[in-house]
């Protein structure tokens, strides 16, 4: 099978530097370091209200899908000058401290593409509020290689949410599985967010054992999707909506309808070399920050079910 040619990107295309545009980070596909850049530039205004004023967490992977990947917390050298930061304690007695990257603008997004980070992992809570979160994640991850599976669950998950008067959002995670989210008011501190997470899907996991866990042993999931609340402990991270991924076809964590997820929906169907066509259509995330819902309700309607 005959490659595709990398395109040719020129670096005066970005306002801050993109070192090597050329460099092709997915062989298979053909697409560029700049590739990448550029589809952050375009996407930015849908990307920026999901990264902004939160800490970000860096994945670099300087040779895109032929090389390996590392993780960096850490601000590195070579940001542009005002950047902006928040620095974060450590837990414990050290005294130790991190310096992260606070998200917000197309400079900064378009930096950590220089260094290689092809995703956005980013904080459920904002740099300026502490430790109150301003949404609840839900990670559905399939065991199999299968996404029909994270999509029936994501279905499942649904009815939970309504029952609980929770307005949620769906999206891919760019690879099998499927993400939900519920925006809330800010209030709650971070743990007790988890701890709503924790209980709603141990809930939904034993009302459905043949299909759902919550174990965490991978070993003893079997072939059940593993849901996971996880995401929601302070200073833990997610692959923001519009994210690319380091995966075949450089897909993209897509906002959608609930009306689209259905099992023969294919992840990869978004991806770099369509996602102007993505852009046309309609958000299904709107209304995602105008819809921030009280959790006390919904935490004491599930005590009671």
């Amino acid at each position: 099978m005959k490659r595709p040619k990398p395109s040719k990107t020129a670096a005066s295309e970005f306002p801050v530097n993109i070192s090597h545009p050329d460099k092709v980070f997915w062989p298979d596909d053909g697409y560029t370091k700049g590739d990448l850049a550029k589809y952050y530039q375009e996407i930015f205004p849908e990307l920026e209200p999901y990264v902004d004023d939160r800490i970000l967490s860096m994945e670099r992977c300087p040779d895109g899908m032929l090389g390996s990947c590392f993780y960096q917390k850490e601000m590195p050298k070579g940001m542009p000058a005002g950047t902006l930061s928040k620095r974060i304690k450590h837990v414990g007695k050290s005294g130790e401290s991190t310096n992260y990257v606070v998200g917000g603008s197309l400079a900064t997004q378009l930096s950590l593409v220089n260094l290689g980070c092809i995703a956005v992992h980013v904080a459920g809570t904002r740099a300026s509020e502490g430790r109150k979160p301003d949404w609840v994640c839900f990670d559905l991850d399939p065991q199999s290689e299968k996404f029909s599976d994270s999509a029936q669950a994501a279905v499942v998950m649904k009815e939970a949410l309504d029952m609980l008067k929770l307005t949620s959002y769906a999206k891919t995670s760019g690879s099998r599985g499927v993400h939900i989210f519920i925006p809330i008011r800010l209030g709650p501190d971070a743990d007790e967010v988890l701890s709503f997470a924790q209980a709603v899907v141990a809930r939904v996991a034993a009302a459905h054992p043949k299909d759902l866990t919550v174990e965490h042993s991978i070993a003893a999931r079997g072939q059940r999707v593993y849901l996971d609340p996880f995401r929601n402990g302070f200073g833990q991270t997610v692959v923001a909506p519009y994210s690319v991924r380091r995966r075949p076809k450089a897909p993209f964590s897509t906002p959608l309808e609930w009306s689209e997820l259905k099992p023969s929906l294919d992840p990869a169907d978004f991806n770099l070399g369509n996602y102007q066509k993505r852009l046309k259509r309609a958000d299904p995330w709107k209304d995602f920050f105008k819809n921030r819902q009280p959790l006390k309700a919904a935490t004491q309607l599930l005590k009671k079910l």
